[in-house]
């Protein structure tokens, strides 16, 4: 069973999974879906036909427009904005009112475990790698890595990230995470799970 605020807005046909949680003054559109166990905070917005997986938590405030995907586990911050117009107008060329048909959404991909921080912007198309971070305040216009951790305006990776969100250490051949003691491995652009963690 899932807990929705009375002030909230929670279309009929979106489909929210067992344990999931929406808060005050919160809008869940049409055809949208949420796993199990997901919170949705006070005043945040999830688009029509978003698709989120179970344990993601995204905070007050925060915009996800559609066409979004979230993966499991992943973590929207206060007042993050996922945007759906590359070339946003309110008119067209001949100064006519665009509506919804004049103009096709895209999305911004968020998958498995990863984090945004509060008020970052991701501007659609992008994708945002798995446990990858994102820092507050952070404009992010291209792909980031798994693992990845990016700050600024726009967002550059300025370092890695393991699972527990702690920044990762070099040592040796490795990258090894200070609260886990994992491991990892960088190749070119982008780093994985070294297989001595299994």
């Amino acid at each position: 069973m899932s807990n929705v605020a009375a002030s909230a807005d929670v279309s009929e046909q979106a489909t929210l999974g067992l344990g999931t949680k929406v808060w005050h003054l919160a809008q869940v559109r049409e055809d949208a879906s949420l796993g199990e166990n997901c919170i949705v905070g006070r005043g945040a917005y999830v688009g029509t036909g978003v698709q989120i997986g179970k344990n993601t938590k995204i905070q007050n405030y925060a915009l996800v427009y559609e066409p979004a995907r979230l993966g499991d586990g992943v973590f929207i911050g206060p007042a993050v904005v996922l945007t759906n117009d590359t070339y946003p107008r309110s008119v067209s060329p001949d100064g006519t009112l665009k509506s919804a048909h004049d103009w096709v959404p895209v999305g911004v991909t968020v998958c498995d475990g990863a984090s945004i921080g509060a008020r970052a912007v991701c501007v659609a198309p992008v994708t945002i790698g798995r446990w990858a971070t994102v820092a507050a305040g952070a404009v992010v216009t291209k792909d980031v890595p798994p693992f990845a951790l990016v700050a600024g305006v726009p967002a550059r990776r300025i370092g890695w990230v393991g699972k527990a969100g702690h920044p990762l250490r070099a040592e040796g051949d490795f990258w090894t995470c200070p609260a886990t003691g994992d491991k990892y491995i960088e190749e070119g652009n982008s780093l994985k799970e070294a297989e001595e963690n299994a």
